[in-house]
């Protein structure tokens, strides 16, 4: 009877240590938390991002994807964007799809203007720049350098 209880008691501490790291987790990472203003931004290609991304100015982090859509009517990506109410973000922002490294991880990067007119919450970023496509291009270049070449392996 008297391990069942030690028992009982190690299992009750082991679970009370897991729920406050639990919190201590929810609190420190803003996870779920998505406030401030919202924004919309037109791509081509989103390629690689995801709901609850990164958005960045000069790498720091002021807001988060928070959804992603296609339009029915011109068939580009159309991101939703909540950004942080202290970042005020010039008319003629422009928003770039960024790579964090060379092996992957993706988010959108905002380049502020310098317009006197200021995004106001549900308005549009007009200026973006979507994905690249990394295998695409290093595809182009291979099949590109065989092009260089005539049959006789002679340099045009």
């Amino acid at each position: 009877m008297k391990n069942n209880l030690v028992e009982a008691l190690i299992g009750a501490a082991v679970l009370v240590v897991a729920a406050w790291f639990f919190m201590f987790t929810y609190k420190t990472t803003e996870f779920g938390k998505v406030e401030g203003y919202s924004l919309s931004a037109r791509f081509d290609r989103v390629d690689g991002l995801n709901v609850g991304g990164d958005v960045r100015i000069g790498g720091i982090k002021v807001g988060t994807i928070i959804a992603q859509e296609v339009d029915l009517e011109t068939y580009q990506a159309v991101l939703k964007l909540s950004i942080d109410p202290k970042v005020r973000l010039p008319a003629d922002t422009s928003a770039k799809i960024r790579s964090e490294s060379l092996l992957g991880g993706r988010y959108l990067s905002l380049e502020p203007g310098g317009d006197d007119e200021y995004l106001e919450d549900g308005d549009e970023i007009e200026f973006t720049q979507g994905s690249i496509d990394v295998i695409d291009l290093i595809g182009r270049e291979i099949f590109s350098a065989g092009d260089d070449q005539d049959k006789d392996g002679d340099e045009k």
